[in-house]
């Protein structure tokens, strides 16, 4: 857990009631490239023998046994278990591993076939930092566990890919191994292939999808309420107190073959000479899943002086209830171009919220940053499953955080351009930055590689479709 300097702000946001939901999220098959061609064996031990357990812990490891090199972040395990109740949800952890648990990921499914020891599965990746394994290499101990998310005793004797007797690691054929998607190790209970077209990790069709081209005229038109945002123009924070929130400064152009949208940030030096800019979802209503943006950060301003602390964003966030409220969600792209809560220059980072105290300042919450230029065009994306958040800049993995920061209830979706102060800069002379979104994607409860974005991204445009937006109220 990492905390942020004083001065961090905070946001108003609607409130809205949600069910907690337990709905398992789904990895879709990669577009990427195939792996060079390789097989692959999985060597079991269980670190809790008894046929009940406060929680199941498969530890695994990897080995490739072909001639060549395998990445990691093509690789899927599955180790399947029968459920002790229907509407039991689970929650998955990992203790240690020789790669570092940071780039393991754990998701649970259910079976489309149940059998008499097996109606769910945990499903083990691995993230890009996870690297190569070159033949003959394994991954080294991963000591893995999982748990029912109301802590009951679990019975793993039941279980289909369970042995007590495995005490020591070996050979094991009743956890299934994926490379590049198909098959190449182990035996699935029957009806049960993981490659089979019917598999529930397959996308269901026509998915629950919000994507917005941003193909709209000005902050008036009539669209863009229509389609579920508020260009904002209330009072109050983040940033410089005595601030507009001026909705005429969020513009649309025409840029590349698309329609982009600019949030534009003004200030004459003073409170009541600056213009912050934002918009948000009226409904809160996002959970888990993939969510994604396209944005131009900018280091300089189009005119003035340079220097002001400014900040550039791309973000989910629900509302802070009470100080310190355990069920507080937010998840941040913040660019600082100049520098700000405590840092001399450009950095932005990556931020995953459980809670703060506004006054006096505490926050609880875990983060990864660069320090270098992000002027121009990124491509954002942030996924949320059943176990960790992770972060990716223009298809790179930036930073996954821990499931200790997982949202509780759903959240809005938010850009907003703004000052911290004016310390950075004290003239009076005018000056404005400006913020650019191409566009906004989030599929709920399915993780997307980046690449899959993209694809998705751009079968919208090749249809033509500029706004679409089936995800249900919550």
């Amino acid at each position: 857990m990492s905390t942020r300097p004083a001065g961090r702000r905070t946001r108003a946001a609607l409130a809205l009631t949600a069910l907690l939901g337990g709905t398992a999220l789904v990895a879709l098959p990669s577009t990427a490239a195939s792996a060079a061609a390789g097989e692959l064996a999985v060597q079991y031990r269980t670190g809790a023998g008894g046929a009940t357990a406060d929680q199941s812990e498969p530890w695994l490891k990897v080995r490739n046994t072909g001639s060549t090199s395998v990445q990691l972040s093509q690789v899927k395990l599955r180790y399947y278990f029968k459920a002790d109740a229907p509407n039991a949800t689970y929650r998955f952890a990992c203790s240690w591993a020789v790669k570092g648990c940071s780039v393991i990921t754990g998701t649970f499914g259910t079976l489309a076939s149940p059998t008499a020891t097996a109606d769910r599965y945990l499903e083990i990746g691995f993230t890009p930092s996870a690297g190569s394994l070159a033949p003959g290499a394994d991954t080294g101990d991963m000591q893995l566990r999982f748990h029912q998310a109301t802590w009951q005793t679990l019975r793993q004797s039941d279980d289909y890919s369970f042995d007590a007797a495995r005490t020591s690691y070996a050979d094991w054929n009743k956890v299934t191994a994926q490379l590049s998607g198909a098959t190449v190790w182990g035996t699935a209970p029957e009806g049960n292939d993981p490659t089979d077209p019917t598999d529930p990790t397959d996308p269901p069709a026509g998915g629950q999808t919000l994507f917005d081209d941003f193909t709209y005229t000005s902050h008036t038109d009539p669209a863009i309420s229509a389609h579920g945002w508020n260009v904002r123009s209330n009072s109050g924070g983040p940033g410089v107190p005595g601030a507009t929130w001026d909705p005429s400064k969020v513009t649309f152009s025409a840029s590349g073959g698309n329609t982009v949208m600019n949030l534009e940030t003004s200030t004459a030096g003073t409170g009541a000479s600056t213009r912050h800019t934002e918009i948000l979802t009226r409904s809160m209503k996002f959970r888990n899943g993939t969510y994604a943006a396209r944005v131009r950060f900018s280091d300089a301003p189009k005119y003035g002086p340079d220097g002001d602390r400014i900040v550039q964003t791309f973000f989910t966030i629900n509302d802070l209830k009470a100080p310190m409220a355990d069920d507080y969600a937010e998840y941040d792209f913040e660019y600082l171009p100049n520098g700000g809560w405590g840092e001399p220059a450009n950095i932005l980072y990556t931020t995953s919220w459980e809670t703060y105290n506004p006054d006096p300042w505490q926050a609880v919450n875990q983060h990864s940053e660069s320090r270098t230029s992000f002027a121009g065009w990124h491509d954002l994306v942030v996924t949320i499953d059943g176990s960790a958040i992770t972060y990716y800049v223009d298809g790179r993995h930036f930073g996954t955080h821990d499931a200790a920061y997982l949202p509780e209830r759903p959240m809005s979706i938010n850009f907003n351009q703004w000052l911290i102060d004016l310390d950075g800069q004290t003239s009076t002379t005018p000056r404005a930055y400006d913020q650019q979104v191409d566009y906004v994607l989030h599929v709920k409860d399915q993780v997307l590689t980046p690449a899959q974005v993209t694809a998705k991204i751009n079968a919208y445009r090749g249809a033509g479709t500029s706004f679409v937006d089936e995800v249900p109220a919550p």
